[in-house]
């Protein structure tokens, strides 16, 4: 049986990938300085490819939120090591990061922001450039999730 893609699958082929590195210095807010970072690149379609570092605070929403309810939501106020940090960037973002604390023990979520470095966070951020990046309200999730289009502006 052949394999399908969901709708939101994009291939417009000719298009590459520009990658971007960046480090944030102690006291820097990750989430803040991500979003400045795609805005004063006007970059169109971006996403973390890899995140090393350590934060000295953060704030994660864990699974199963629902629109209605936003579940547990937690505020690490601790030294911890940025383990993965994965997601998209535009439209205000979408966000997941592992952590580890000083013992190896790791927790991970829903970025919702207050990540502080602690010491250095090293990143490489992507984008493709033949796509855009959106964020339109599904009525199925109650959330706003990603939205894929072909980027015919050419800028």
């Amino acid at each position: 049986m052949a394999e399908t893609f969901p709708r939101d699958y994009h291939n417009q082929g000719g298009g590459g990938v520009r990658c971007f590195a960046l480090r944030l210095k102690p006291g820097e807010e990750i989430v803040s300085s991500l979003r400045r970072f795609v805005e004063s690149m006007k970059l169109k379609a971006a996403f973390v490819m890899t995140c090393v570092g350590s934060v000295k605070k953060a704030s994660l929403r864990m699974a199963h939120a629902t629109a209605t309810q936003t579940n547990e939501v937690i505020h690490l106020n601790d030294c911890h090591e940025i383990v993965s940090l994965v997601g998209t960037l535009n439209d205000g973002g979408h966000l997941h990061v592992a952590l580890s604390d000083c013992e190896g023990k790791v927790v991970g979520g829903h970025v919702l922001g207050d990540m502080i470095v602690f010491t250095t966070a090293e990143l490489v951020i992507g984008e493709c450039e033949s796509l855009r990046f959106t964020r339109e309200f599904d009525e199925q999730t109650g959330f706003k999730e990603l939205t894929i289009t072909k980027d015919d502006d050419g800028s």
